[in-house]
């Protein structure tokens, strides 16, 4: 059954006091607030690629105080064991039997912090979690409830002691954006004392993490008219025969697009997802699962160019694509 324009206009609205309220955290970051929050809709994971001190740890507590979730920092280090994530089995001797202790992972929202600094083993901990909502440890699954959504980072230009992130794991997250500095004018207010130190202890939430859930669920009953599945079909052709590219968008990525294009229509009070909404998220739901030719990038191609030739070459359909 498809949303209805009344559950449309409640979306919308819910979806403002969130990213109003988030962003009393962040100030002046409301595009990158409302695109981590669509992501978290979307049921997805958000890699943030930012420098040190731009705000990525107040985001993720921000995050879940709006919506009474939990919070969890898990801070990557080339010692770290994929059990310090996910949790482990221990002997209870006085009960005589094995018991599961939680990792870090278990929470609503949990910020990975420099998740390229950990050993490809640890990084691989994260897969299962991202792609199922739960952990298997001894061969027993451990669901991690909803919402969750995994915030990682990695610093863009430090790249001693790091490891790259393998395609597999890049294309589980379903954006990559930044935060980036403040504004002049929010620097200037953080230098003169006017902005607590710790602004998400203070928020107030506005849902709760149930209402999230079902907001997840209503989001996946947005129409997507054939033509806008085309549009975004051939988008993801065009980067794979592109002579640019040595892979292109994956099958993951196409549907990452429609699930998150769907959150982005009923953000805006809309049932149905138009031809717009899948150009403005092309670059942070495709440009990091693309892998270049080597001499192409050599020679100056950025994967936001391959998107943007791409956007270019496609023709959007004209029609709107209402149910």
């Amino acid at each position: 059954m498809s949303m209805t324009p009344e559950q449309a206009a409640w979306f919308r609205d819910t979806f403002t006091r969130l990213v109003d309220n988030v962003d009393q955290a962040l100030m002046g970051k409301r595009e990158v607030v409302g695109l981590v929050l669509a992501a978290m809709l979307a049921e997805g994971h958000v890699l943030l690629e930012d420098a040190p001190g731009t705000g990525k740890t107040s985001l993720a507590k921000a995050l879940a105080a709006s919506v009474q979730g939990t919070s969890t920092r898990i801070q990557f280090t080339p010692d770290l064991l994929p059990s310090d994530v996910t949790g482990v089995t221990i002997y209870d001797q006085q009960n005589h039997k094995f018991e599961f202790h939680k990792g870090p992972v278990f929470a609503s929202i949990v910020l990975a912090d420099e998740i390229n600094r950990a050993s490809p083993k640890t990084q691989s901990a994260l897969l299962e979690v991202m792609e199922e909502s739960r952990v298997t440890v001894d061969g027993v699954p451990h669901e991690v409830g909803r919402p969750f959504l995994v915030i990682a980072t990695q610093n863009p230009i430090e790249q001693a002691g790091t490891y790259k992130l393998p395609e597999a794991q890049l294309d589980r997250f379903m954006i990559k954006t930044s935060i980036g500095y403040p504004s002049l004018a929010v620097a200037e207010r953080i230098l003169a004392g006017e902005v607590d130190r710790n602004p998400s202890g203070k928020l107030s939430p506005v849902i709760t993490t149930k209402a999230v859930a079902d907001m997840a669920d209503l989001a996946a009953s947005v129409h997507v008219d054939p033509a806008v599945a085309r549009y975004a079909a051939q988008l993801v052709e065009a980067t794979r025969e592109s002579d640019a590219t040595k892979l292109g968008v994956s099958v993951r990525g196409a549907i990452s697009m429609m699930r998150i294009a769907r959150v982005v229509a009923a953000s805006q009070g809309r049932h149905y997802v138009i031809p717009d909404d899948v150009k403005a998220l092309a670059a942070p739901v495709w440009t990091h699962r693309l892998v270049l030719d080597p001499e192409a990038e050599f020679a100056g191609t950025t994967s936001e160019s391959v998107i943007e030739r791409a956007l270019g070459q496609v023709e959007a359909p004209l029609a709107r694509a209402s149910a």
